[in-house]
């Protein structure tokens, strides 16, 4: 998972080719002015990614931060507006939206000097689709031609002792060394813009040689390149090879891992870190933190939206009715008023207001506060016996607003509800994939592409690589194949739409609020933005 302002950028035509853009570095949609150059070295707010940096088991936000430095997709994503535009690849042309021809640029090369061919792309591609592999992002492929017989057969779901019928992708196929041939198996009207996810990026041939030796010194084509990570710091160093658009600043970003929110916020106002994307709720009180950092903050819209998950091994929370009482038992409203001054809005939808095809009040009145309405839920649903837990990361400030949560739920309902707090989120997104948790678990989700499938897809088809609640409706995923087979925008989000629906009435998370972005930064630095996605553009960041 990633983490607004964009404009509609499916790509549902007749005959489809993205251009490369004229512009470089990007603007961003909030920024600040400086004198500065290029060159020196910035620290900024780092947390421990779940995985090793490998582009396709990297789905959440602490381990995509630094990706977003050091790989290269075929697509860029604009950093006002999210609109997708060429990046590695020279064009992507299709006549039907299901037999895609993708020419790469013939100068681009990855931190090894190789270059970067098509068949880096395949056979990366390949590789995150074998379900072998067990590649958090293998998912992403699913609508490329000959994805089911890359996946383990039903009756040994974990490939334990047979393989799947093949390791190779049937709608993948290398043309010349810098063309390549995507056929997927029905039409997708938005596949060009899917493309710049980190999950689509290629791999060099190094990889494939020694994949342990990668995930140690990982080899990506972005414009920074990867040089240590611990326990503390992760550390890229700018590619003076790199030939693309969007080159660093900087000559070196170090990620500083932080526990707690509070001591990168205070590293910052003492000028001991150059950035934070995170401000603690506390210092939003008064607006504390534009006094503690004044001319040195901003806010940014972002394609975020905060939810509650339910989890799939408490039997006593697989009623939607009780579902539904609790969303009805929470004071939205309230909370972001009172925890987050105003920064956050309450949400009544399971997409981000900012995303084409956005739909106000799909979550109906289910995401309303009624008191006496949760309460007849409630003992509808035969309540809940014993402690309802709500579990948070440490390192992401969701303590005061759990805290809350939980106790508009108990002042509700009468039901005890208990906050619990891991260490930090690889800790809590590690017990959501292996289904440890009972009760319930805070969920973001930070939009990968802008499409209003990205909020749906990932999240709730069933099997999807960010289904941690084992979520399974066939009405559902029938309706996101529609989706993907439209021939217009307006039809395509209207399929969605309807998925959305059935969200709706099954309640697998509820929506909470949508955000925005509260940015920080210290004296030392300058043209500090945040990209279209609601993230920090770490490149543009220049040292005074």
């Amino acid at each position: 998972m990633r983490r607004s302002v964009r404009v509609a950028a499916m790509a549902a035509v007749a005959t489809l080719s993205l251009v490369a853009s004229a512009c470089s570095g990007g603007g961003g949609s909030a920024s600040n002015s400086g004198t500065a150059g290029t060159g020196g070295e910035i620290t900024v707010r780092g947390c421990t990614p779940q995985e090793a940096l490998l582009p396709a088991n990297t789905t959440e936000s602490c381990g995509n931060m630094v990706l977003s430095t050091i790989s290269s997709q075929l697509v860029h994503y604009n950093v006002d507006t999210a609109a997708p535009e060429m990046d590695l690849a020279q064009s992507i042309d299709t006549t039907d939206n299901q037999n895609f021809t993708i020419k790469l640029k013939q100068d681009r090369t990855f931190h090894d000097g190789t270059p970067v061919k098509a068949k880096n792309f395949v056979d990366a591609w390949n590789y995150a689709a074998y379900a072998p592999n067990g590649q958090q992002g293998s998912s992403f492929y699913e609508p490329v031609e000959g994805f089911a017989d890359l996946q383990c057969p039903s009756t040994d779901k974990k490939c334990a002792t047979s393989k799947p019928k093949t390791d190779k992708l049937a709608g993948l196929k290398v043309v010349d060394d810098y063309t390549f041939t995507v056929k997927t198996t029905t039409p997708v009207s938005n596949l060009p813009v899917r493309l710049g996810y980190s999950a689509f990026a290629p791999l060099p041939d190094s990889f494939f040689k020694d994949p342990k030796a990668y995930e140690k010194n990982p080899i990506g084509a972005g414009p920074y390149k990867f040089v240590s990570q611990d326990t503390q710091n992760i550390v890229v160093q700018k590619d003076p090879s790199y030939k693309g658009q969007w080159a660093g600043h900087t000559d070196k970003i170090t990620y500083r891992i932080y526990q707690s929110v509070d001591a990168a916020y205070a590293d910052v106002v003492a000028n001991n870190l150059d950035a934070t994307d995170i401000v603690p709720t506390n210092m939003l009180v008064n607006d504390q933190w534009k006094s503690d950092a004044p001319d040195r903050n901003l806010t940014a819209k972002e394609g975020v939206i905060q939810l509650l998950a339910f989890s799939p091994v408490d039997q006593k929370l697989q009623n939607p009715t009780l579902r539904k009482a609790i969303s009805m038992a929470i004071n939205r409203e309230e909370i972001t008023k009172q925890v987050f001054m105003g920064t956050r809005a309450p949400s009544d939808s399971w997409v981000a207001p900012s995303v084409d095809g956005y739909k106000a009040g799909a979550c109906g009145d289910t995401c309303t506060y009624n008191p006496d309405m949760a309460k007849q839920l409630f003992q509808q649903a035969g309540g809940y016996s014993g402690t309802l837990t709500l579990a948070v990361n440490g390192d992401g400030g969701h303590k005061p607003w759990a805290d809350a949560t939980c106790n508009s739920i108990k002042n509700t309902l009468g039901v005890n509800c208990q906050v619990i707090v891991t260490p930090d989120f690889k800790t809590l997104l590690d017990q959501m994939k292996n289904r440890e948790l009972q009760g319930m678990f805070r969920y973001g989700w930070q939009m990968d592409y802008p499409s209003i499938e990205d909020f749906l897809t990932p999240i709730y088809q069933t099997g999807a690589s960010s289904n941690y609640f084992n979520y399974s409706s066939k009405e559902f995923d029938n309706l996101l194949v529609q989706g993907n087979e439209a021939k217009t925008p307006a039809e395509a989000n209207a399929k969605y739409q309807e998925a959305e629906k059935i969200l709706a009435k099954d309640l697998p998370v509820l929506p909470l609020w949508s955000t925005t972005l509260p940015l920080i930064w210290s004296t030392n630095v300058t043209n500090v933005k945040a990209t279209a996605f609601g993230v920090i553009d770490y490149a543009a960041i220049q040292k005074k």
